[in-house]
This record gives structure tokens, C-alpha cells and sequence, in this order.
């Protein structure tokens, strides 16, 4: 999708999961507003077409569609209560149980005690819920949703989270949900699109996408922190990272250049060894607790990498820390970025519960 001389969106095709979440991922300008926009109907493609259930829908308006949308600032009707907010597109439909409807949306997002009031009277987590079940009261066969959450707080982010991750697996609508945050994207679970700079660089299961990263530039889309990356050679079945441990592979891989990158993530760098490990040393450059996780930035031979340590740990500036990676864990990517070698999934998956347990075990990423 061209706008003026600017490329949008680039050739893609996506098909978003029916009564299922599509979670659009990706940086800032990648191109996750103008899909949504296409998909409302609000801008038409420069070329290509929009189908739903098969109708091409191409150059329809979107008040001639069934879609519900949620943006990042919350908008209410400032001079109506919460009941008539979400009531409003009840009434315009003229559908039978209004009250029923409405009281049954409030219970279900915990804003029913906030009825008779006005927007100005609510947080800003209040406000965006009753933006959320107006929403889902117009019953749309497609609801879009893009970074609703990212003018919260923290704390009212993790919150909501969790709560629309149940509610939208209990529903029947499509919800296509955007966010730059990879954390977001594996609560919700459903399907990922990863997007960069208006292209579509793979789509597929979130856990999928998340443990096999196509590409050099899906794995870091989908790390935070950023995946460690690191120069290495191969040699037959051997894999020597730069002045770092050498690692054997259970056989060759389909390359024919020696040079590589592997990939480790943050969350697979431990200071506890363990059976089969390679270790090596690393100074502390900078050490910070975020949450109930520590990220120390650290220097080493293999270059500059980042550790997530789950818990709170204190280290002193220039300490130095054996490092440990299970080998079972790396990524490995070959001179061009294209995936070579991922951890075996049932070991990802395993790495995925002690890293995010909140995430993985609280039902929400789908990754069972």
C-alpha cells in the first residue's frame, strides 16, 4: 500500500485466524496501523483485495462493515454514562436486552459497580475497559485492537492483559490485536504476525513463531530482551563461536558457507552451571531489576551480551560471572539470516515455563 511516494505495507498475504486471535508484532512504523486500516475498511489497498468470508470487500467503507475497533487513546462519549456508552451501539443496532447485554459486559471487564457514572469520573484502566466493552458489544464478527493498552500504567497493563486474554479465547469473534511487545503477544497466544518496515516477515502459531524464528530479524522482533547474537564458524559437526567454548552438533547443517550466527537468548544465560553446559567468563557492565527479573549487561569474549536472571540479584560493576548455556538452547542462523538449527521443542518448552511461568502456565499463550 503506496501513500504518496511512501510504501506502507509491501506484498503480503494474511488470513487472520476466525474466532481466534492474530496478534500483529512489530516495532513502531511496521506497519501494523495501515494493516488494520485495510481491514477496517478505512483506507483501500493500492493493490491486492480484502476478503472476508470469501467476499472480496475491497473499497467498501467500514460503516458498511461489521467491525469493532479499540485504539491506543480511549474514547468515550464524555456526556454519557458508562451504561449508555456501551449501550450506544446496542441502541443504534435497535437489539432486544439491552440491559441484559450491557450488565453481563460490565461483570465480565468488573466495571459494573461504575455504571451510573460519567468517563471523567474513571482511571484510566476504567476508561479503557468501558472503550473495550462497547467494543465487544456491537458483536462484530471482527474486532481490531491497536496498542490499546500502551498509555496504561504497568501495572493496569498486566492486569488487562490477562483479563483479555480469557476473555477473548471465550468469545466468537476474530480479534486482530497489535502491540511491540513480545511478552503481549505470548500471553494472548492465538496466531503472530510478525511485521518489520510494512513487510509480513513470518506468521504462523505465537509459541511457533516464538521458539522457531524464521529469520535473524524474527528472533529479535521477538526477544526482549534482544537475543544475544554472535559470529561463529562450522566445521563439519563442530561449531566454534568467536574466542568462545566450541560446541558439537549431532551432525552438519544444510549450508554451504562456514560462517554463522548463533542466537541465545537472555532468559537461557545462567550463573548456575548444570550438566552439559559450556561456560565462559563475562564482566558486569551494568546490573538492573525490572519487575521480578534481573537484566545485567555484561562484556565477554564471545562480544556484549545481555542476561535475564529470574529474581532479584545484585552484582557489582566489573565483577566478573562464569556464564552457562545449555548448547540445546542456542539458535543458529546462517550468513544470509535464515534459521539453520532452533533448541528441540519440547526443551523450548520447557525453557519457555521457567522463564515466563506467569505467561505460559496462566493459560493464556496457548502453548499446549
Amino acid at each position: 500500500m503506496r501513500v504518496g511516494a511512501n510504501d506502507h505495507l509491501y506484498p503480503m498475504s494474511l488470513a487472520v485466524e476466525p474466532a481466534g486471535i492474530t496478534v500483529l508484532l512489530g516495532p513502531t512504523l511496521a506497519g501494523k496501523t495501515s494493516l488494520m486500516r485495510l481491514m477496517a475498511g478505512l483506507d483501500v489497498p493500492t493493490q491486492g483485495r480484502v476478503q472476508v468470508d470469501g467476499v472480496d470487500v475491497t473499497g467498501v467503507p467500514v460503516r458498511k462493515r461489521r467491525v469493532a475497533m479499540v485504539y491506543q487513546q480511549f474514547i468515550n462519549y464524555p456526556s454519557m454514562t458508562v451504561f449508555d456508552n456501551i449501550a450506544s451501539p446496542l441502541k443504534l443496532a435497535g437489539s432486544p436486552g439491552i440491559e441484559q447485554t450491557v450488565t453481563s459486559l460490565a461483570r465480565r471487564l468488573h466495571i459494573d459497580h461504575l455504571l451510573d457514572r460519567l468517563p471523567a469520573q474513571l482511571s484510566g484502566g476504567q476508561q479503557q475497559r468501558v472503550a473495550l466493552a462497547r467494543a465487544l458489544a456491537k458483536d462484530a464478527p471482527l474486532i481490531l485492537l491497536d496498542e490499546p493498552l500502551v498509555n496504561l500504567d504497568y501495572k493496569l497493563r498486566e492486569e488487562l492483559r490477562e483479563e483479555l486474554a480469557q476473555l477473548f479465547q471465550s468469545g466468537t469473534s476474530s480479534v486482530v490485536y497489535a502491540t511491540t511487545e513480545p511478552a503481549e503477544a505470548l500471553l494472548l497466544g492465538g496466531h503472530t504476525a510478525v511485521l518489520d518496515r510494512g513487510r509480513l516477515l513470518q506468521y504462523g502459531r505465537t509459541i511457533d513463531v516464538f521458539m522457531k524464528p524464521a529469520t535473524i530479524e524474527v528472533a529479535r522482533a521477538f526477544s526482549d530482551p534482544p537475543i544475544n547474537l554472535v559470529p561463529a564458524q562450522l566445521e563439519r559437526n563442530l561449531l566454534l563461536i568467536d574466542q568462545g567454548p566450541k560446541i558439537a552438533l549431532h551432525g552438519p547443517l544444510a549450508t554451504d558457507r562456514p560462517q554463522v550466527t548463533v542466537g541465545i537468548r537472555a532468559g537461557d544465560l545462567r550463573v548456575e552451571g548444570r550438566a552439559g553446559d559450556v561456560h565462559f567468563e563475562a564482566r558486569v557492565e551494568l546490573a538492573e531489576i525490572s519487575g521480578s527479573d534481573s537484566f545485567v549487561h555484561v562484556t565477554s569474549r564471545l562480544g556484549p551480551l545481555v542476561v535475564q536472571l529470574v529474581g532479584v540479584h545484585r552484582f557489582e560493576l566489573g565483577q566478573v560471572l562464569r556464564l552457562h548455556v545449555d548448547p540445546g538452547a542456542i539458535y543458529i542462523f546462517d550468513h544470509a539470516g535464515a534459521l539453520l538449527l532452533a533448541p528441540e521443542l519440547v526443551q523450548s518448552r520447557e525453557r519457555l515455563r521457567a522463564s515466563l511461568p506467569e505467561i505460559v502456565q496462566g493459560g493464556g499463550s496457548g502453548a499446549d
